[in-house]
């Protein structure tokens, strides 16, 4: 029986890479989708054309309430689930002095609290497995202009270091950090460019680059509790002020 894995957001942009790129490496998949069902149905229709299952899961983590029953969904279809790879988010950006409560709410109840409920789910049904929880590199930086969305993401790296003890030795639990990778359609190239200047490799990264980073953590078997940064080195450019590079006095 093949093994199989659930991908929460696996629809749409990252998400859907990953659903891919588990499905070449020849796992059955589980889409999770909220409101993109257009775009499930053919993520999935791609997914069967590679010679694996396919199904597509509806729930809406945002007004849905407890999404743990998700999980027992998947395994009722695919018994061999070993792997989740929590992906599912939102973004809003704001300053922590122009957030609403609601603003707040929200970010945590996608970017923290499903994947937190989707976790124990995962631990009581499952044997053996890999859980990967899809992180940000903003999670490095203390970014103010995006309170909510990157204090539910850092709360969420905190959980895969903790999911990690708890779960051990049964099931390894890691994180991906992406960086400048698949930017959202507003952004310019003007914009994406002026990134690039802060990034040491000088360039946005390629979803295959995810996908490399989400298949050595489930072959390297002795890894968990882990952040993986896949953004080009952007997150340890700040050098800091020295004593040495001063031209004062």
């Amino acid at each position: 029986m093949r093994q199989a894995a659930l991908v929460t957001g696996g629809a749409i942009r990252v998400g859907r890479h990953f659903a891919l790129t588990l499905a070449n490496a020849g796992y059955d998949i589980a889409i999770h989708y909220s409101s993109s069902a257009q775009a499930a149905e053919q993520t999935a229709a791609e997914i069967r054309a590679l010679g694996v299952e396919c199904e597509i899961f509806q729930c809406d983590f945002l007004h849905g309430g407890d999404p743990a029953p998700l999980v027992d969904a998947v395994v009722a279809r695919f018994p061999a689930l070993s792997v989740l790879v929590n992906c599912a988010s939102i973004y809003n950006a704001a300053p922590i002095a122009e957030t609403s409560l609601e603003m707040l709410q929200q970010e945590f109840q996608v970017n923290f609290f499903a994947p937190f409920m989707l976790c124990g789910a995962f631990s009581r049904r499952v044997e053996r497995g890999n859980i990967i929880n899809i992180l940000d590199n903003k999670i490095q930086f203390q970014q103010y202009q995006y309170g909510a969305y990157l204090s539910a993401k850092k709360a969420l790296g905190e959980l895969t270091k903790m999911a990690a003890m708890e779960f051990a030795p049964r099931i390894r639990v890691n994180g991906i950090c992406p960086g400048v990778i698949m930017p959202g359609v507003t952004r310019s190239q003007a914009y994406i460019e002026w990134r690039n200047q802060g990034i040491p490799l000088a360039r946005k990264g390629e979803a295959e680059e995810l996908g490399k980073a989400l298949l050595y953590l489930l072959d390297n078997e002795y890894v968990t509790g882990q952040q993986l940064f896949v953004d080009g080195g952007e997150t340890v450019q700040h050098i800091g002020l020295n004593a040495e590079d001063y031209t004062g006095d």
